[in-house]
């Protein structure tokens, strides 16, 4: 079995609360969970307004489809956030 761990780290410089923040992190993880089945939760910097580290997590005993799901989740995540998105990392535990 494998898990695969995708961090998104985000820099939200619109967001003026946490309110903010967490509107922009809720449609994020909503379309994740949705298009994906995937587990998305934020990770780090819960008190911070512009910056969130979210976590995107699955598991499979196919290693080829975990890739190819971490591939589109990453290019949807892309897609969804812009430039927001400042640096992205994946890995296989």
């Amino acid at each position: 079995m494998v898990v695969g761990l995708l961090t998104l780290e985000l820099h939200l410089p619109y967001a003026h609360s946490l309110k903010d923040k967490r509107q922009a992190l809720r449609k994020l993880k909503e379309r994740l969970r949705a298009r994906f089945n995937v587990a998305v939760a934020e990770l780090d910097h819960q008190d911070l307004w512009q910056r969130a580290t979210v976590g995107v997590v699955s598991l499979s005993n196919d290693s080829v489809y975990l890739a190819q799901l971490f591939e589109a989740v990453s290019a949807e995540s892309q897609k969804i956030l812009g430039d927001d998105l400042v640096e992205s990392h994946l890995e296989y535990l």
